[in-house]
């Protein structure tokens, strides 16, 4: 990836402290549940204003020169908030997402992620690095290569919103990450629309060829996750099963006999 002296200069200086910014923002936190074992599988780290406000109100103020402290913070911010809000309690992971065009080298962006992780005793093996293809990429090599080195540095990989990129098939081809989440559009009336259930159940069948693990995003009724079950997906993320919660771990107690018995 080329960069002039500039940018380069304002990318180091974002991966070295994650200085820079002129806002505050917090975080808040929804399961990915386990629907075979009934715990929670990962708690993904959603960015909202230091008084709830949305993401939105966050996102908005970002710009170019600094995109990327931000991204450096956001890590930050999930890591320290995940573990005081009680993660270690438990063997959930923690999913934050990034962004791949704020990431210079994956060595070097790295670093400020490792000593905040360091610092609260939060092993690599339990953080999943989540990207999304719904706005074009410059350089999806580079993507890939950010996914070569996580996976070497020991971090899980997930592609967001499969189904809803400009090419989420072309970029699945050129690298595999370790989980993708199938975006909810494709979810949304699930049991309700047979074309949608045939290509979700194909997304599930490819994945398992390739040794990915799906999970189902923005699930908000019983029968989406009927069907889900039926196709045989076992990681769920949604409303129905939780809200985000503001610095927060949700707790969400399921019957996990009885769901299991769905598919």
């Amino acid at each position: 990836m080329t960069a002039t002296p500039s940018t380069a200069a304002v990318r180091c200086q974002g991966c070295r402290d994650g200085a820079g910014l002129d806002f505050d923002f917090s975080m808040a936190f929804q399961p990915i549940m386990d629907m075979e074992s009934g715990q929670p599988f990962a708690y993904e780290a959603l960015v909202r204003g230091p008084a709830e406000e949305s993401a939105w109100s966050v996102l908005s103020q970002v710009t170019e020169e600094t995109r990327y402290a931000f991204d450096q913070q956001c890590r930050v911010k999930a890591i320290e908030t995940a573990v005081r809000a009680g993660l270690m309690d438990g063997p959930a992971r923690l999913s934050i997402n990034f962004l791949p065009n704020a990431v210079y080298s994956p060595q070097a962006c790295i670093r400020l992620t490792l000593a905040t992780a360091s610092a609260v005793a939060l092993p690599s093996e339990r953080l999943i690095f989540e990207f999304t293809e719904n706005e074009q990429m410059a350089e999806p090599a580079h993507v890939a290569n950010i996914v070569a080195s996580y996976r070497q540095m020991g971090f899980g990989t997930a592609l967001d919103d499969f189904g809803a990129g400009h090419a989420g098939l072309n970029l699945l081809a050129r690298f595999q990450p370790d989980i993708i989440k199938i975006d909810m559009e494709l979810v949304r009336g699930l049991d309700e629309s047979l074309p949608k259930r045939i290509i979700v159940a194909g997304i599930v069948r490819m994945c398992a060829e390739l040794g990915i693990t799906v999970i189902a995003e923005g699930i908000e009724t019983e029968g989406e996750l009927a069907a889900l079950r039926q196709i045989g997906v076992r990681y769920i993320q949604g409303y129905l099963l939780a809200r985000p919660a503001f610095e927060a771990l949700p707790i969400v107690r399921l019957d996990a006999p009885r769901l299991a018995a769905v598919g």
